[in-house]
């Protein structure tokens, strides 16, 4: 069986982090080969480029003009690129916030995914606190969250925790201070058969 794992959440939230630790485990776990799809490495470049032509500011990554001309592309070009990866045999970790997909339910959708019953699909939300998200935000120091934090109030009425029907099909991660055991927890239920 071959799987199609999801790391969504808003920034700071700790995504690729937490999916590059279980990234190993999950392989070993399942006997699978495994791609890492994470939406920064594989469009950051280009879409930097694209917006940086567009605005002459290469890190407008939250931007209204970002939001509503190159966002789209950006997550149907990587769930594509997940689903032909399944195609060929390959199971695929997709890491990006997603969270209009999260909140219609997209990522349950195979018609929408391009995938077949014959892949299982999990979807961890990962989430910590705004302070705590912000906090991390401003330690990093990325470029790409200069909009962000410039535009705080603004930004942060996109941010949104899943309702208790929403939140029944997806992988809840607390990531403020997760322990071992909370990641082999996750582990075994993003292993565990559909």
């Amino acid at each position: 069986m071959k799987h199609l794992l999801f790391f969504c959440g808003h920034a700071g939230t700790g995504k690729t982090t937490l999916a590059e630790r279980l990234f190993a485990p999950l392989m070993r776990e399942t006997g699978e080969p495994f791609c890492l799809l994470d939406k920064d490495t594989l469009y950051g470049a280009y879409s930097a480029a694209a917006i940086g032509a567009l605005t002459g500011d290469p890190h407008d990554r939250d931007s209204p003009l970002f939001i509503e001309h190159l966002r789209d592309p950006e997550y149907r070009s990587l769930v594509d690129t997940a689903a032909e990866n399944l195609a060929l045999g390959v199971s695929a970790v997709v890491i990006a916030p997603l969270t209009r997909e999260v909140r219609e339910r997209r990522l349950f959708d195979r018609a929408w995914l391009g995938i077949g019953d014959d892949v299982t699909i999990r979807v961890v939300w990962v989430h910590v606190s705004e302070d705590v998200a912000r906090e991390r935000i401003v330690a990093r120091g990325d470029p790409n969250d200069a909009y962000k934090l410039a535009h705080w109030q603004e930004y942060r009425q996109r941010l949104f925790f899943p309702d208790d029907a929403l939140a029944a099909d997806l992988l809840m991660f607390d990531n403020t201070a997760s322990s071992q055991d909370d990641e082999a927890h996750l582990l075994a239920q993003l292993c565990a058969p559909a």
